[in-house]
């Protein structure tokens, strides 16, 4: 128990220090964001709790292939935020990222990546 409360505790950590960040500087918040904190965060946590080094690949593989049709929300997002407003955006986002990663998931396929 005390270590899944570590994890939260550390992991949350990381959002609240992004956001406090983002909050002083526009540029440092947004490059700490956009750094696989999380990610590598997820690694350490699987390998200390002695995953596989296929299960911790498999999941930084399917990582890299998960990024790729989040990016289109990144432009559309302070685009639409100022006309919209902050929820409208965030749902077009939302849904425009869905439709990303369903059609890069078909296309993906053909090349022999499954991320469905």
């Amino acid at each position: 128990m005390y270590w899944i409360v570590c994890k939260y505790l550390l992991t949350a950590g990381v959002v609240v220090m992004v956001s406090e960040l983002a909050k002083r500087s526009d540029k440092l918040g947004g490059l700490v964001a956009a750094l696989p904190l999380v990610t590598v965060l997820t690694l350490i946590w699987l390998y200390l709790e002695q995953q596989s080094a296929e299960k911790i690949a498999n999941h930084a593989w399917y990582t890299f292939w998960y990024v790729v049709p989040t990016l289109p929300m990144f432009l559309i997002f302070p685009l639409l935020l100022p006309r919209l407003g902050f929820w409208w955006t965030l749902g077009i986002s939302v849904v425009v990222t869905m439709a990303a990663f369903a059609a890069f998931a078909v296309v993906m396929r053909r090349f022999g990546v499954d991320l469905l």
